[in-house]
C-alpha cells in the first residue's frame, strides 16, 4: 500500500481535518484497483493511515458488493439477477455460464481465467438481461450472445 500513499495524501488534502472516515471508500477502491482485491494487510495499513476503527472498514467491505476480499479471475463475470433481469432470462443465462465454465457463482475456474458472481442489480433494467464483465456492461443478452461473448475473451 505504501506506493499509494501519495494518492491517498492528495485525497486527504481535499477534506478538513477529522474526516478520515470519508476516505475509506475511495482508498478501498484504489487498493482494489491496484491488487484486484482488498487483503487483511491492506486493511491494517488503512486503519493506521486513516486512524479509523477496523470495524468501519470491515463494514464498508461487507456492505458494498463491488469490494472483494479474495483474488478473482482475469475475467469477472457478474450476472444481474434482480426482477427485470430474472424476468428476461438471467437464471437461464447463469445456468448456461455455470455449465460452460464448470463453476458456480462465487467460484473461479482452476486456470484463473473466470470468476462467476451474481449481483443484486446493475441498474440497467431497460436493457435486461445484463452481465458485467470486469468493468464493461453487456446488455440485451441471449444464451447465444453470451456464449459468443465468452468465446471471444482471451
Amino acid at each position: 500500500m505504501k506506493h499509494l500513499i501519495p494518492e491517498f495524501d492528495a485525497l486527504r488534502a481535499r477534506f478538513p481535518d477529522g474526516f478520515g472516515s470519508s476516505l475509506v471508500m475511495p482508498c478501498l477502491r484504489r487498493l482494489q484497483e491496484d491488487r484486484g482485491y482488498v487483503s487483511d494487510p491492506d486493511i491494517d495499513a488503512l486503519v493506521e493511515y486513516l486512524g479509523v476503527p477496523r470495524i468501519q472498514i470491515e463494514e464498508v467491505l461487507s456492505f458494498y458488493t463491488q469490494f472483494r476480499r479474495q483474488p478473482i479471475g482475469r475475467w469477472h463475470v457478474q450476472v444481474c439477477h434482480n426482477v427485470s433481469c430474472s424476468m428476461r432470462g438471467a437464471e437461464r443465462m447463469l445456468d448456461q455460464l455455470s455449465r460452460k465454465l464448470g463453476i458456480g457463482p462465487g467460484q473461479t475456474t482452476a486456470d484463473g481465467r473466470f470468476t462467476l458472481s451474481t449481483v443484486e442489480c446493475l441498474g440497467s433494467c431497460g436493457t435486461a438481461p445484463v452481465v458485467m464483465i470486469n468493468e464493461t456492461y453487456r446488455e440485451n443478452l441471449s444464451t447465444d450472445s453470451i456464449e459468443a461473448l465468452l468465446d471471444g475473451l482471451d
